[in-house]
């Protein structure tokens, strides 16, 4: 590095220091993005807040992973078309649901789930929506446990 002027040196040195900081911050985001579940014994699943304010939770859905998103709004859990596709489900029953967007056409389906932390379903009927972007976990799954939320921790147990 003799050789080179001295404000090539110096570009050099703050080029380096930029990349090392923007992969610190792209490993830190990552980190912070990535489900965060616990399962803290006695079937008690502890969910904390993603960075998009929703509450995610790990999944297997006919043995495939899937990360649903927590919705207590939501009457029956919810997968989007894209997903249905992938896990070749068999389209049953048309179905019209009300969303936040209004009222969309989809169909049932049935699947086998098994949430992080040992809670299943089998031959849950879902309803399979077109242009729905998330996986919903909905009430007909989250009824089945008692939860509550408190800073930013969402509590989870079975109904004793």
């Amino acid at each position: 590095m003799k050789d080179l002027p001295p404000t090539l040196k110096v570009v050099t040195v703050w080029l380096l220091v930029a990349t090392a900081l923007f992969l610190a911050v792209q490993a830190w985001l990552a980190e912070r993005s990535r489900p965060s579940f616990e399962a803290r014994g006695m079937g008690v699943i502890e969910l904390k807040r993603g960075l998009d304010g929703h509450f995610h939770w790990p999944a297997r859905v006919n043995g495939r992973a899937v990360d649903f998103l927590v919705d207590t709004g939501a009457t029956r859990t919810a997968l989007p078309g894209e997903l249905a596709r992938r896990l070749e489900l068999q389209a049953g029953a048309a179905v019209r649901s009300s969303t936040a967007g209004g009222v969309v056409q989809g169909f049932e389906a049935v699947v086998d789930l098994e949430l992080e932390g040992g809670l299943r379903a089998e031959r849950l009927r879902v309803t399979v929506l077109p242009e729905l972007r998330s996986p919903l976990l909905g009430m007909d799954v989250l009824s089945r446990l008692r939860f509550s939320q408190q800073d930013g921790v969402l509590r989870l147990e079975p109904v004793r």
